[in-house]
């Protein structure tokens, strides 16, 4: 059966997957990434669709990524993201550092099944120095006219939260597309969210549109509110209180670690 507890459908998630997941704006699976890190799992390549905040932020403070490939991790108006700053500056994570096109081009191969993807915006960057695997060649069909190839983007798996799913794996994503190359490119995906649907999705002329079809879902969790404390856009915002609080305690590693076992291990309701 495709509609499964958390703890279940995130068994899929081992250590040492290439995890992706989406930005702020397009529905993070926090239930899901607490439930992880109460789990223990370890050495994730988190690829992040193309940035990340909180849930990269605990993720790497709690131990549980080994690598990360993304554009950007930030608290936002609230300030640089204190586990993601501490582990650069102490170089506990490999860090494949991108840009937002570069991410998105390199999934979008994983999600044609070809290869590798060619973006032309890189020319010039530093970024080309530090990413050996990322080969610039001459345009076949010009001439002097460089442009870089970036290898696919294959995750095992994808993660991200919706508003709703039906029995059959369907998931209503709306026009967060976003979460539509995601389920592409990975070869697993597991949605949470926020109520089950009576009926069958793809039989709605309204809803059809925005419907991931659920033979790319592996599994679907019920998690109400299951975002926060981030936004589900057009559902609710972020808590920016709590998100203010993360911010002052994580600042130190104690003080992170008392955000753990008051937010995480005790698994506090929003």
């Amino acid at each position: 059966m495709i509609i499964r507890s958390l703890e279940t459908a995130l068994e899929a998630i081992h250590d040492g997957a290439v995890l992706a997941v989406p930005r702020e704006q397009s529905g993070v699976a926090m239930a899901a990434t607490r439930a992880l890190i109460r789990r223990g799992v370890g050495r994730l390549h988190l690829v992040a669709l193309p940035t990340s905040t909180l849930q990269a932020d605990l993720l790497i403070g709690a131990g549980a990524v080994a690598t990360l490939e993304t554009s950007a991790v930030s608290l936002g108006e609230l300030g640089p993201a204190p586990s993601f700053t501490a582990a650069i500056k102490a170089g506990t994570i490999v860090m494949k550092d991108a840009t937002c096109p570069a991410i998105y081009a390199a999934l979008q191969a994983a999600e044609k099944g070809i290869p590798f993807m060619p973006l032309r915006g890189l020319i010039g960057s530093d970024l080309l120095a530090h990413r050996p695997e990322w080969r610039v060649i001459d345009n076949p069909f010009g001439t002097n006219d460089p442009v870089v190839l970036l290898p696919a983007i294959k995750p095992d798996v994808a993660l991200f939260h919706a508003p709703m799913a039906d029995a059959q794996g369907n998931v209503w994503i709306g026009r967060q597309r976003d979460l539509s190359t995601l389920a592409h490119a990975a070869e697993r995906t597991i949605v949470t969210v926020e109520r089950l649907h009576d009926g069958n999705l793809l039989d709605d002329p309204v809803l059809a549109a925005g419907t991931l079809p659920g033979f790319y879902i592996e599994a679907v969790a019920l998690a109400p509110r299951g975002a926060w404390p981030l936004p589900l856009p057009d559902h609710y915002p972020a808590d920016t209180a709590h998100l203010a609080e993360y911010a002052k305690m994580a600042a130190t590693a104690a003080g992170f670690d008392k955000y753990l076992m008051n937010h995480v291990y005790e698994q506090r309701a929003a």
